[in-house]
Order: structure tokens, then C-alpha cells, then sequence
């Protein structure tokens, strides 16, 4: 992966993530430029963020960030009684939120079947978790696309995918 400006390459080649935001920007100026934010253009339809339900905030932080390796972009409370925590896959253009007190978003923790992590070596990424004391199933070869399954805390489902053929 060629290193983009400002954002050193990390050993693995994804590029390192912004440090995690605690505090909610005042106005857009202070919101720093991304270069490696996607483009939106006109009748783009970006899929970014993804709520996971869960039951406690703080257990699914440090299941996400610490055995499943995701950045903590976010975790600010706006609002009383409100808070927002974002992480993010390494690599990946869509996060996920961990969210309380929003009644608009609530679903029932453990609810969430299937969210793919899309991988480019399978019994890489598997033997990663498993050294980070994530439980992750088998490999299962399911007509020539590879998936192997783990879940959070809660029973969110998970898998890692591969497709032999996707560069």
C-alpha cells in the first residue's frame, strides 16, 4: 500500500487510523481533512456506519477494539444520558457505533447476524483473532468463497470472507 500524506503505513499496510475523538468539534473548522476519506459523489449512497446493539458499552469497546482489533474513532457523549462510540475495521471505509440513549437506534443486543469483514488471507486474519482471544470457527469453504465465524460479547454474529479471486 503506498503511504498517504500525513498517514504513515502501518506494518500490515493499512494505513494508521486518526487518533480516537473525545471531544465534539464546535463547528467544522475543526474538523480535520481525511485524505483518505472516499469521495461522495453526486447519487452516491455510502454505507459508513453501522449500529451494533449491545448491552454494555465499555465490554464492547475493549471486545472491538482490543480482540478484534478496531480503531476507536469516537467516543463522546453529546448529550445526558447520550453516548456515541465508533470503531472502525482496519481498512475499512465503514465503522461501526455502540450507542446509548438513542431511542431511535435501539434493536435488541445479540440481534445482528452476518456483518462480513471482507479479508485477503482467511487463516491470517482467523489465527489473529484467535491470538487476540477472539473464539472464531472453522474455516468453511462455501462454493469457492471462504468464511469463518465469531461473535461479540453479546451474540452479534460476525464473519471473516474471502474470495480467492478479488485482488
Amino acid at each position: 500500500m503506498t503511504e498517504q500524506p500525513g498517514i504513515p503505513d502501518s506494518p500490515t499496510g493499512v494505513p494508521a487510523p486518526p487518533p480516537t475523538r473525545t471531544e465534539i468539534p464546535k463547528d467544522a473548522s475543526q474538523i480535520p481533512d481525511d485524505p483518505t476519506a472516499p469521495l461522495v459523489t453526486p447519487g452516491a449512497f455510502l454505507l459508513e456506519l453501522i449500529p451494533v446493539p449491545v448491552t454494555d458499552i465499555d465490554r464492547a469497546k475493549r471486545f472491538y477494539s482490543e480482540q478484534a482489533g478496531f480503531h476507536v474513532d469516537v467516543d463522546v457523549s453529546p448529550a445526558d444520558g447520550v453516548r456515541v462510540v465508533q470503531l472502525t475495521p482496519p481498512g475499512s471505509f465503514c465503522s461501526i457505533s455502540l450507542l446509548k440513549g438513542l431511542p431511535m437506534i435501539d434493536m435488541e443486543p445479540g440481534s445482528l447476524r452476518g456483518l462480513h469483514l471482507v479479508v485477503k488471507d482467511i487463516e491470517a486474519a482467523r489465527q489473529e483473532l484467535i491470538g487476540r482471544g477472539v473464539e472464531v470457527g472453522e474455516t468453511e469453504d462455501l462454493g469457492g468463497v471462504f468464511y469463518a465465524w465469531f461473535q461479540d460479547p453479546d451474540g452479534n454474529t460476525w464473519t471473516l470472507q474471502h474470495m480467492p479471486w478479488r485482488p
